[in-house]
């Protein structure tokens, strides 16, 4: 199977920014992977609610249940529809950084009908800050995310090293030309009563703890305890 492949969309177009979202809400709506660029590197999606897309998302990277993929939105408000006990702590942050490289991990709502994997009750959400990305995920509402490699591999950063790894494994592919860097988002854990980091990437720690300030919370790290 060869991919769909729609050439460095120019979001200045309306008319490739439309064709390029046509075919992958399309290809989505089938149950299909999709190569698309956001701000950090390029992902590979699939359908949140469709769980036989999410294990095929998974088999293409090679990555097992363990690893079960972050959501990508289209708007700040769908993370109250996916998550629950949602901290106070986790405005602040969302304001600041949404929408960007923050990834923010909270308790999953329990009525949610979908399978990511082993999340332990858990939901990763981002909001990212590139006009196409959300453009299509207003038309297909959340979408499993994960970045568009194989396991072990580097991100890729453009539409070409996404095909090298997955062309033959995905539906279409959306060139958005070279993302902004190789820096993946900075990944928090907002499930108990301090936030605390996963993953260090786009965002320091010195800027979520000034969005935290009146707060009067900082962010726990491994030097912090």
């Amino acid at each position: 199977m060869t991919a769909q492949r729609f050439a460095t969309v120019d979001p200045a177009s309306p008319e490739d920014v439309e064709a390029a979202v046509d075919a992958a809400s399309l290809a989505i709506q089938r149950g299909r992977l999709v190569v698309l660029p956001t701000d950090t590197v390029y992902g590979i999606a699939a359908d949140a609610f469709d769980s036989g897309a999410v294990q095929r998302l998974l088999d293409a990277k090679g990555r097992g249940r363990d690893m079960p993929p972050p959501v990508l939105v289209g708007s700040a408000g769908t993370l109250d529809a996916l998550a629950s006990d949602v901290p106070p702590y986790v405005r602040p942050l969302v304001d600041a950084f949404w929408p960007g490289p923050l990834t923010v991990v909270c308790h999953e709502q329990s009525s949610l009908q979908w399978d990511l994997g082993d999340t332990r009750g858990t939901v990763a959400v981002r909001m990212p800050d590139h006009e196409v990305a959300r453009k299509l995920l207003d038309r297909t509402g959340p979408l499993a995310v994960s970045s568009a490699n194989l396991t072990g591999h580097d991100a890729a950063t453009d539409a070409d090293q996404a095909m090298e790894m997955l062309g033959e494994k995905v539906a279409v592919v959306i060139d958005g030309g070279t993302t902004p860097g190789n820096v993946p988002s900075t990944i928090v854990d907002a499930t108990g009563d301090r936030p605390r980091l996963l993953r260090l990437g786009a965002i320091s720690v010195e800027q979520l703890d000034e969005a935290l300030a009146e707060h009067a919370v900082t962010v726990e790290t491994d030097e912090t305890g």
